[in-house]
Parts: structure tokens; sequence; C-alpha cells
């Protein structure tokens, strides 16, 4: 199964193949939209998501044979900022009572016509572990997820034009938790920044509860750098990876991006703070993923400020992979979380 994850900036795609009850990584490669070297032209907001369905047909063609990708069956991930995902409570009497009950509770929530978006649901649980009490119906919370229909026709025919076939097309906050959490039901935060974007999820019992985006990513952070110290985007982005935020009197780079690194830190604490105090529950562990959480001093530095349990994400424990891959495992864990996740997905 493949796992193809189109990002801002950046296309990933990895293979997996189900061995003995485990998956194995088979293979894995990336693209990435390459940001002008010109301080003139920083702001030129290259995106992979705007360029024709075309473009983006070719160069995923071009990294399927560049690494020489097997397997015809693929699962995509639409962004998180394309889709609409909550968890609503609803009486319960029977899935067929709730499917037909669900398009009119679906409005008060799904902010765009309802003619307009696919929409999935699943049930996640009883409420506080309630049953039925004298023939009333107990109630159950269910995720509940809309994505725009032009979205996925848009998917639908790139996939078409790379001549594979179209398994599934999933939030991409679904395929970070199955690739990061697995069975872990306690509520945890998930902090994926990416190169244009960060999101911020609160998953509980295995479900997106909470779902909070800005768009500062990674290139901000270089352009940041590029601008303060007046170099390109190339040297930003090698001081970056050199220097990150480690405590050193030759760290030239640290105040440059500083800011933008308590913007991130600041919205999580306000999204787990605001969750925590709304659903009386704790948040212990928070999990980095994204190119940006592989820069020096990254995780003990939101260890620092959150108080609380921070770790790197680490997708690949799920997976039997060559042993040669371990001096590369913090790259591929950090970028490749999303394809992972959507390439274990199992036949629904």
């Amino acid at each position: 199964m493949l796992g193809l994850d189109i990002g801002t900036s950046s296309i990933k795609m990895v293979e997996l193949e189900k061995r003995g009850g485990r998956f194995e990584l088979i293979n894995y490669g990336s693209f990435e939209l390459k940001e002008s070297s010109s301080l003139s032209q920083q702001n030129s907001g290259q995106n992979i998501l705007k360029l024709p369905d075309q473009e983006i047909t070719v160069g995923i063609q071009e990294l399927v044979r560049k690494a020489n990708f097997k397997s015809t069956n693929v699962i995509a991930s639409i962004p998180s900022f394309s889709t609409f995902a909550t968890v609503i409570e609803m009486p319960y009497v029977s899935n067929e009572d709730l499917a037909r009950a669900l398009p009119y509770e679906a409005k008060k929530y799904i902010p765009i016509p309802l003619d307009e978006v696919v929409i999935d649901w699943s049930i996640v649980g009883v409420v506080d572990n309630q049953t039925a009490v004298k023939g009333k119906p107990s109630n159950v919370e269910i995720f509940l997820a809309a994505v725009p229909k032009d979205e996925t026709e848009r998917y639908r025919n790139i996939i078409k034009g790379l001549g594979l076939k179209l398994g599934a097309i999933e939030l991409e906050n679904s395929a970070l938790i199955r690739a990061l959490l697995g069975n872990d039901l306690s509520p945890t935060a998930i902090i994926n920044i990416g190169g244009r974007s960060t999101s911020i999820i609160i998953v509980n019992r295995g479900y997106e509860r909470v779902s909070h985006n800005y768009e500062v990513g990674g290139f901000e952070i270089t352009k940041a750098i590029s601008q303060s110290l007046n170099v390109n985007i190339e040297k930003a982005e090698e001081l970056k990876k050199k220097f990150g935020l480690k405590k050193s009197d030759d760290n030239i780079i640290s105040e440059s991006m500083i800011s933008l690194i308590n913007m991130m830190v600041f919205e999580t604490q306000k999204t787990i703070f605001n969750y925590e105090e709304s659903k009386n529950e704790k948040i212990n562990n928070v999990i980095l993923v994204g190119g940006l959480t592989n820069m020096p001093g990254m995780v003990d530095y939101f260890r620092e400020k959150l108080g609380r349990q921070v770790f790197l994400g680490n997708t690949l424990s799920r997976l039997i992979h060559p042993p040669e891959l371990h001096q590369i495992n913090t790259e591929l864990n950090s970028v490749f979380s999303v394809a992972i996740g959507l390439a274990l997905r199992e036949n629904k």
C-alpha cells in the first residue's frame, strides 16, 4: 500500500507491505518545492497545492519513477485546513436512526452547505459510560468529518492521472493519529509543524477532539533568520539545522527566530489549557512532528516552556525497516508521519 501526503511545501510517499501481522517499510521518497534564494523574492508564497493539477501529477510521477515504487494501491490525505472535523453527542437508538438524523444535526456544526461536502462519521463511544434507562436511549459520541466535494474530486483526478488505484481519501490528522498513537487512547496533544503552517491536535480515545491551525511553519522560521542575518534562504536553512535553539555563545540565529517559536508555544499552551478547562481532562503528553522538530534544542525548549512531557513522534517504531535506516530515523519519523499513517490504514 502507498501512502501519499501532498503538503504545501512537499510531497511525501511511502510504501508498506504487511508481513506476518506487521507492516514493513518497503520504500519512501519525497519531492520538495524549493524556495527562491533571492532575498527580494522571499514573499513569493510558493505552495504545491496552488499548482495546477497536471503539474502536481507530473511531480508525483517523477517521484514514483525515481523511487521505483511498485504498489499501485494508494491512500491519499486531505490537509487539515481543507477539512472540518468534530466530536458531537447524539442519542443512540440504532445506526440506521443515526444515519437519518446526522444530516440535520451536522448543519449545526459544518459551516458550509451540506450539499457541497462529503460527510463521514463513526461512533467513538458511549458518553460517560451511560446505559439506556427505562427505554431511554443512551448518548453516544460521534466523530463527524466533512470534506468539500471539489477537494475530493480534485484528488481523485490527480490519482487517476497517475494511473493508481485510490483506496480512500483520508483526513491528514486521522493518519497522524494512527501513525503516532496506534492503540494509545490517552489524551494527547500532537503539534505538527509543516513548511507553511502548524496544526495543534488534541486527541482522546483515538479521535481528534480539537484542531487549531495557524499559518506559521518552518519556512517562516527560515525566512526570519535570512532577513535578520541578511543571508539567502539556503544559508539560513543550513544555520537553522546547525544551531537551532542550542544554548551556546556561538548561536547566531536564536534571537532572530525565538519570537516565532514562542508563538508556537503560546498557541499550544492556549489550546491545551482550553481543552483541559472545558473537558476537565488532563493532557500529560505532547508529541512533536514535522521537519522543524529536528532542529537542535526544539524538543527541550517545548518541554521547558510547557512543563509537560514532550516527545518526538516515532512512527517507525510500528514498522519493520532495514537496519541501515537507523541513522536517519529522526528525519523519517518527523517528515513522513502522515504518509506512514495513510499506508497503515487497513482496508475498510
